[in-house]
């Protein structure tokens, strides 16, 4: 009986029902050996489903929905695997065991009770989190899921800085990322945040200007990123329904402008405050980057009482950083240019990137929720969330390439807005590991320029 008891509890702990069936507890045991087949089952669909079409199952559980039904399921797994412990200890008949084995017995009975039932409460608690964030992050009161245009989803990135010493917040960092729909293939092009004499596409700010170019505006400065002052400023009646698509008048003028550049539809955006970015790389267990150049930790001398030059440096290689680090790289100015800091700031959005793997998030999604709930907003409706993080893994195979719209490609003062268009869309058909080169005459090398191209991109 007591080696009875033994291999009945092992039994039934690695297949739940096994101990109930073989003691003779037969209508449970059947009961619990079909449940778990059938959990059996969904993990091995959804296994195949993440290899094979992981899209649908990344939208399922990126969803409010989604996320509640799986932590229900979770607990009641957890709940039915221990009371089949319950069960078999019933019939192990804990009075016939030797006397010095039944307190053992009883142990291990709790222990095979309390680890499946702890480890499903754990991860239904996990999934709960999770399922705050996507509620709280994702979903506005109108938000809708667009279609792909031209078989591409585009977002529009924005890191902003609301620090004390500026006024309001001015993106400092602008790109857009387009994801093929089916590939996955990554096309990231980098806008200057000083971008001038721009167009807009069709909206408000089209109309203000008449149609023409950003010229004489209501801000000391006619850059890309005054538009977000701007409006925020002056116009915010042009925008009155943003807040309720979940975004603001500045972010809805500011995707106008980035939409007029590149001649790409952006219907979504995610801006990242920089001010609470660090939280957000140190919940993620810090970021890997290959420095190109020694990078100090300061400022310019600007004339202040005190200034001196920095006595760190982040040296050229590749570097683990924590979040203080980090965001010294992504801001420092010291003997720097805005391009060249545009270029370290995107380098930081693509190693986030990397880290948001399930490995990693793994035992970190609490307080990665909490960092990314404060220093993150974006308009994407639930279930979004999930499709571009199965086009972001995508994208690690299907290859990606940039196209960074700063001199010599680009004259940041007077733009020439047709060629910018076509470099867009030539960088969106070629070979996903091209990169396009200024030549001497300042076009990008390989980019088809003939007629026909012309009137297409037109």
């Amino acid at each position: 009986m007591t080696r009875r008891a033994w291999w009945l509890l092992g039994a039934n702990f690695l297949i739940p029902g096994a101990g109930s069936t073989l003691a003779g507890n037969t209508r449970f045991g059947r009961f619990m050996l079909r449940f778990w087949l059938f959990n059996l089952s969904l993990v091995i669909i959804a296994a195949i489903m993440w290899f094979v079409l992981r899209g649908p199952l990344m939208f399922a559980f990126s969803t409010g929905l989604g996320l509640t039904l799986l932590a229900i399921y979770l607990f009641i797994v957890g709940g039915f695997w221990a009371l089949s412990t319950l069960d078999t200890l019933r019939l192990t008949r804990l009075i016939k065991v030797d006397p010095y084995a039944r307190g053992l017995v009883a142990m291990l009975a709790i222990v095979c009770m309390m680890v499946p039932f702890f480890a499903a409460a754990w991860a239904s608690a996990l999934t709960n989190q999770a399922k705050g964030l996507v509620t709280s992050l994702f979903g506005g009161p109108s938000a809708s899921i667009t279609m792909p245009a031209d078989g591409r989803f585009n977002i529009l990135l924005l890191g902003g800085d609301s620090g004390a010493d500026r006024e309001g917040r001015r993106p400092d960092s602008i790109s857009v990322m387009s994801f093929d729909a089916f590939t996955g293939s990554l096309v990231t092009i980098g806008v200057p945040r000083n971008l001038e004499r721009f167009s807009f596409a069709d909206g408000p700010m089209k109309d203000y200007y008449g149609g023409g170019l950003y010229e004489g505006c209501d801000v000391d400065v006619c850059y890309l990123n005054s538009v977000y002052t701007e409006v925020e400023v002056y116009h915010q009646d042009f925008y009155p329904d943003a807040e309720a698509r979940g975004s603001t008048p500045g972010i809805e003028a500011t995707r106008e402008a980035v939409e007029g550049i590149t001649g790409l539809d952006i219907p979504y955006y995610a801006m990242v405050d920089m001010q609470g970015f660090a939280d957000l790389i140190d919940a993620l267990g810090g970021v890997d980057i290959d420095v190109k150049e020694r990078v100090g930790l300061g400022i310019n001398d600007d004339g202040s009482e005190g200034w001196a030059p920095p006595t760190t440096y982040i040296e050229p290689g590749m570097q683990h950083m924590d979040g203080e680090i980090a965001l010294w790289y992504a801001r420092s100015r010291y003997e720097s240019t805005d391009f060249a800091r545009m270029e370290r700031q995107r380098q930081l959005q693509e190693a986030i990137i990397q880290k948001f793997t399930p490995g990693n998030l793994s035992g970190r999604i609490g307080p990665v929720s909490q960092a990314i709930a404060k220093v993150v907003t974006t308009d994407l409706p639930e279930g979004m969330a999930g499709v571009f993080a199965d086009l972001a893994l995508k994208s690690r195979s299907a290859g990606s390439q940039r196209l960074d719209l700063v001199p010599p490609l680009i004259d940041i003062e007077n733009p020439d807005l047709q060629f910018i268009l076509d470099s867009v869309q030539a960088t969106i058909r070629q070979d996903p590991k091209a990169t396009p080169t200024p030549s001497e005459d300042g076009a990008p090398q390989g980019l088809a320029r003939d007629p026909e191209d012309e009137r297409a991109v037109a």
